[in-house]
């Protein structure tokens, strides 16, 4: 366990914002979890995972949790099926590695996504035609108040587009200590036609890939696509993909042809937040240390000294305009705090 003071957050957050957190505790297990948690039931707690998907606008003014719980195993092998849990302090890339060292399929698609375990399911992350959905099995966790532990299945997870139980009717009440995961051993799906994938395999001229080209085609995307937060501070996709009706798709398509868009619901379109973005004239904009990524316009990031208040005005700043342009409404998908 690791307890300090008027602590730094800048290490603990990816868009490498310099915040001060007026407590700051690393727990290491579930029973230092839940004897801080018993110590602190009176207190408001800023919990914290990866850091990969928040932007701190101001000091946090509370105690902060870092969940650094670590671990992974494989726990059950039936045929095909193979269950692996792993620790919610798990980096989410490297658990994703383990797995294609262990040759089991279900997470290719999903590498080099920042974060950590734990904070995996809250948001549902997703990638290039897989959700996590597809691949949970379940996850245990740990009732703040009751300190009681509990095991979420998929159905009671109601998991959704970047969305789920724990950012809902559940949110604040939970804190995540392990996920499992429901991989196959043999017989994987490998999903290769969304985004560039295919056109990646094609380059390198692989005819039957594996899940590990798979996995090698999606770090080399996002690489390309995405800067190192270790570089150049972000969090990934600030915006979610907007899903707007068949009617107000018509009339977008009738003004700009070329809109992509791929359906999801019936009478559901989900359009790129990132095209929107670029065709408003976004796409390398900068305020000072504030900016919208070159080669991605759904990354804003922090070239050195932005505040986090300067890159949530350049969020609204966007939101506005896309507005104006397409009267699509972008929202964030990153946590504002």
């Amino acid at each position: 366990m690791r307890v300090a003071q008027n602590a730094s957050l800048k290490e603990f957050n990816t868009f490498g914002i310099d915040v001060k957190a007026k407590k700051f505790i690393s727990v290491d297990t579930v029973e230092e979890l839940k004897e801080v948690l018993k110590q602190t039931y009176a207190e408001e707690l800023f919990i914290l995972g990866g850091g990969s998907n928040m932007l701190l606008t101001t000091d946090v003014n509370k105690t902060v949790l870092h969940i650094n719980l670590k671990g992974r195993k494989i726990i059950s092998e039936t045929g095909n099926e193979v269950l692996v849990k792993a620790c919610a302090g798990e980096n989410w890339h490297q658990f994703v590695l383990w797995t294609l060292k262990q040759e089991l399929g279900g997470l290719e698609n999903l590498s080099l996504i920042p974060g950590n375990v734990g904070t995996a399911p809250i948001q549902n992350i997703g990638a290039y035609g897989v959700e996590l959905k597809d691949v949970f099995e379940e996850c245990e966790a740990v009732n703040i108040q009751t300190l009681e532990k509990r095991s979420f299945s998929k159905a009671e997870t109601e998991f959704d587009y970047r969305n789920s139980i724990f950012k809902t009717s559940l949110k604040g009440q939970f804190i995540i200590t392990s996920v499992t995961f429901r991989l196959t051993r043999n017989e994987h799906i490998l999903r290769t036609s969304y985004g560039a994938i295919k056109n990646a395999l094609d380059q390198k001229k692989i005819l039957s890939a594996k899940i590990k080209d798979i996995s090698d085609a999606v770090i080399a995307i996002r690489q390309e696509k995405l800067p190192d937060p270790k570089l150049l501070g972000n969090s990934g996709s600030f915006f979610k993909n907007p899903v707007i009706d068949q009617e107000e798709f018509t009339r977008l398509q009738k003004e700009f042809p070329e809109i992509p868009s791929y359906p999801v619901d019936p009478g559901k379109i989900k359009i790129p937040a990132g095209w929107l973005i670029e065709k408003a004239g976004l796409k390398g904009y900068r305020e000072g240390d504030a900016g919208v990524h070159k080669n991605q316009a759904l990354v804003l990031v922090n070239y050195g000294n932005a505040t986090g208040r300067e890159i949530l005005q350049l969020s609204q700043k966007i939101q506005q305009e896309v507005k104006e342009k397409f009267g699509v409404e972008l929202e964030p998908e990153v946590n504002i705090f």
